[in-house]
């Protein structure tokens, strides 16, 4: 599916392109350690480079198997999908942006919200240090928890699922430029855009910015939902987790959260308690309540 996507994308000479943009991406993260640390002589963490260059090495492996969760569901979904919505106007190029969107957001969003899914994610964010490296660091395990299938109204609408396959990987080949965080705000665009200003906010663990700006090209459903927080210059931002995550293993990396999950799903008492931890909130009981108290008091502000 995902060689259909990128000839979708690239034409019969898709495999060149995907090669010409692998060496961009990998050569842009190099240099940007390579000039940290030889002209900038700036902290620079080659250990976390290599760990998510193994991510990387690693996830292209897996991704070998062919294992999705999302690949019959596609098929199911484009087998009944609602009508056929070719790529040959430029409205149907706006509708499957704004739509891709609009599910990367709850994607997001979900996956810091459900254990299930945040047990990946977290490796993303698991580096101490907000590199182009980090980027790269997406973990082994996304297309066996079916993080994909938040995608499939798109096909049920009509767009053919290589097409959507093909926007999503545009989605992300943007947001590897988000990872420089000494680039400086960009006037106006940030009311639009996610920007590094923004993505800075999200990979940080300060409590004050958790779970916020979910955006992948654009920031206006952070506005919408109520998910943005703006950057602050009291506040010195702390990137990782909010238990950092000190190892250069790949594989621990890759699966810490999930052995987390096991053990305390291990230790609940009664199955209802077992569903609740893999699919409640990454911290459990005690955050999720802390939200709804910060979602009631935020209701009753406006209320007054």
């Amino acid at each position: 599916m995902f060689a259909d996507a990128m000839q979708t994308a690239f034409g019969a000479d898709y495999l060149l392109w995907l090669g010409l943009l692998a060496a961009l991406v990998f050569t842009a993260a190099t240099a940007e350690g390579l000039v940290q640390t030889y002209l900038r002589h700036a902290q620079y963490d080659w250990r976390a480079y290599f760990a998510s260059m193994a991510d990387m090495v690693g996830r292209k492996l897996i991704g070998l198997l062919g294992l999705s969760l999302a690949t019959p569901v596609f098929a199911l979904a484009h087998a009944h999908r609602l009508t056929t919505i070719e790529l040959s106007t430029p409205v149907a190029f706006l509708v499957l942006f704004v739509g891709l969107e609009f599910c990367y957001y709850w994607y997001h969003r979900v996956s810091h919200k459900s254990r299930w899914f945040w047990a990946t994610h977290a490796v993303h964010h698991s580096p101490n240090e907000l590199t182009l490296a980090t980027a790269l660091r997406l973990g082994w395990t996304g297309k066996l928890t079916g993080a994909t299938l938040f995608y499939t109204p798109l096909v049920w609408l009509g767009f053919a699922p290589a097409a959507v396959l093909a926007a999503l990987s545009a989605n992300l080949l943007y947001q590897f430029w988000l990872h420089a965080p000494y680039i400086p705000r960009l006037g106006p665009l940030e009311w639009i855009l996610n920007t590094p200003t923004h993505h800075k906010v999200h990979h940080a663990s300060n409590e004050e910015y958790l779970d916020c700006n979910y955006g992948g090209v654009l920031i206006i459903f952070d506005r919408m939902f109520g998910t943005f927080v703006d950057l602050r210059d009291d506040i010195e931002i702390r990137y990782g987790l909010t238990t950092p995550l000190t190892t250069s293993n790949p594989v621990k990396i890759a699966l810490h959260e999930w052995i987390n999950l096991g053990r305390d799903v291990l230790a609940a008492p009664d199955w209802k308690e077992r569903v609740e931890i893999v699919f409640g909130p990454p911290g459990g009981k005690a955050k999720a309540q802390k939200e709804a108290q910060v979602a009631d008091g935020f209701t009753a502000q406006r209320a007054s």
